[in-house]
């Protein structure tokens, strides 16, 4: 019997320092998340970050925590009881990170007779600290628990012509009523070595600003290549300007060179050439989480105001978007009845 496991980022239980903290110190230590010796990644995480970032966290979180829990839980959660209404197999929700294991998903896809899972993790790209460690954990997971079950991954979906028009008809709607001077796609940033790290061909990703526009196998797991293609196809689906659109990188830690241009910088670049209304897309992300809402719809406002912009819009993420939900069950359901992936 086939069946979904559905795994996004994941969350603590509550905004405090108390439950942040053992959250941030499994993020912080996956292997693929700080790509360091395990003795460095020790100290540097727990003898540093995690004396310090969970109080911070915790007020980032409670800025944005809502009344039934984590939006990215909360959100996770309505997608996933929606796609059950659109698919006649047994849908289950894990987290790479958290409370919400990927574990007690597969266990409970078991008790229904699942032998055979379909792999979604929700992720637009591929990056080895995003797609790659949910898949590398969940054959982790299933080879030492359920060796009796078999794991087929849904690809990356980037460019999938169907996540393209969801995303880009999710973006005209939110443009509708602003007139703006410029969009700017801010993904999740990551350091320059994990994208050299996933080449499988270790020469073609020179980050020079042309491998990516070069054809290559390198692309299938280049998280660069990836996010300006899904810039360059949303641009081109709605027939957006040339001159009013790019692309940034949100996020990053200090003391390695991670992917530019940094959003924070776009900001006040931006304002300063005389860009007033923005309108910042988190692509990054299908679920709307501490990175999109306070990160960016709150951090990046008050500093897009500050450097002299005027007016900032934030686009949600697609969420629970029932067109986003239809995209996602015609995938699960053609692996379902044809045992092929759609992407």
């Amino acid at each position: 019997m086939k069946g979904v496991l559905l795994v996004n980022l994941g969350s603590p239980d509550s905004p405090t320092a108390k439950d942040v903290k053992p959250y941030l110190d499994e993020f912080l230590m996956d292997e693929r998340v700080i790509d360091v010796p395990i003795v460095f990644r020790n100290l540097l995480v727990r003898g540093i970050i995690l004396q310090t970032r969970p109080k911070k966290s915790a007020k980032a979180y409670a800025k944005i925590w809502w009344d039934e829990g984590s939006p990215l839980v909360v959100l996770s959660e309505r997608f996933t009881t929606k796609l059950r209404e659109h698919t006649e197999m047994p849908v289950a929700l894990g987290m790479r990170y958290g409370s919400i294991t990927i574990e007690n998903a597969l266990c409970e896809l078991t008790e229904k007779g699942v032998d055979e899972v379909l792999l979604v993790p929700l992720y637009p790209h591929y990056a080895m600290s995003s797609y790659e460690t949910v898949v590398v954990k969940t054959m982790e997971v299933q080879q030492k628990k359920f060796p009796n079950i078999h794991l087929t991954t849904l690809p990356a979906f980037y460019k999938s012509p169907d996540y393209i028009k969801v995303l880009s008809e999710s973006i005209a709607a939110g443009l509708k009523d602003f007139e703006y001077d410029h969009i700017l796609f801010s993904y999740h940033g990551i350091p320059e070595r994990h994208v050299r790290k996933s080449d499988p061909t270790k020469y073609h990703c020179k980050i020079d600003g042309s491998c990516c526009s070069i054809n290559s196998v390198a692309h299938n797991t280049c998280y660069r290549h990836q996010v300006y293609e899904t810039t360059e196809l949303v641009k081109a689906h709605l027939g957006l300007p040339e001159g009013k659109v790019s692309t940034s990188f949100q996020s990053r830690l200090a003391g390695d060179p991670w992917l530019k241009p940094y959003t924070d910088f776009e900001f006040e670049r931006l304002a300063k050439e005389g860009k007033k209304r923005l309108v910042v897309v988190t692509a990054a992300f299908v679920s709307d989480c501490l990175e999109t809402l306070e990160e960016i719809a709150m951090e990046g406002k008050e500093q897009f105001e500050e450097a002299g912009g005027e007016h900032y819009r934030h686009i949600p993420c697609l969420n629970d978007s029932d067109s986003w939900v239809q995209v996602m069950a015609n995938w699960v359901n053609e692996w379902q009845q044809n045992e092929v992936l759609p992407i």
